[in-house]
């Protein structure tokens, strides 16, 4: 049981790091402010280094890998990112999208992190660390919208 969760946790956040390299990676193609590009750049490496340790950890729970987001939500979240940019493609407006799917993956992490007490150290310091890592990225695109 205790296995189990700690497993589900290292999914959830697996998802949400993949998604926010997935949208980063969307977003970025829009972008035009070479500042806002680099910004794209160190973000999207922050949710990679989580992902590896993720990765890197997975192993001792199950010998299969961490779910990550599957092709529908991928495509999902690009045709998001093209319907929502159509008319406002500013960086204000990269910013904005970034910053509410961030906000949801800080929720979700936040819920995760309330819920499950009893958890492996190493898993709850890679769920918080997820989780401040988004709040420290909702500042930072904060300044651009």
């Amino acid at each position: 049981m205790e296995e189990n969760k700690n497993l589900n946790i290292l999914d959830e956040v697996n998802k949400g790091a993949t998604m926010g390299m997935d949208a980063i990676s969307f977003v970025s193609e829009k972008a035009t402010d070479s500042d806002f590009k680099n910004v794209l750049d160190t973000e999207y490496n922050k949710y990679k280094k989580i992902s590896q340790r993720v990765n890197d950890l997975y192993s001792q729970y199950s010998d299969k890998e961490p779910h990550e987001t599957n092709a529908m939500n991928k495509m999902m979240t690009w045709y998001g990112v093209q319907m929502k940019t159509m008319t406002d493609d500013t960086t204000s407006k990269l910013s904005e999208l970034l910053m509410q799917g961030t906000n949801m993956g800080i929720i979700e992490g936040r819920r995760l992190l309330n819920e499950h007490h009893h958890i492996d150290s190493d898993v709850e310091n890679i769920l918080n660390d997820f989780v401040v890592m988004q709040e420290d990225s909702v500042e930072t695109l904060k300044k651009y919208l």
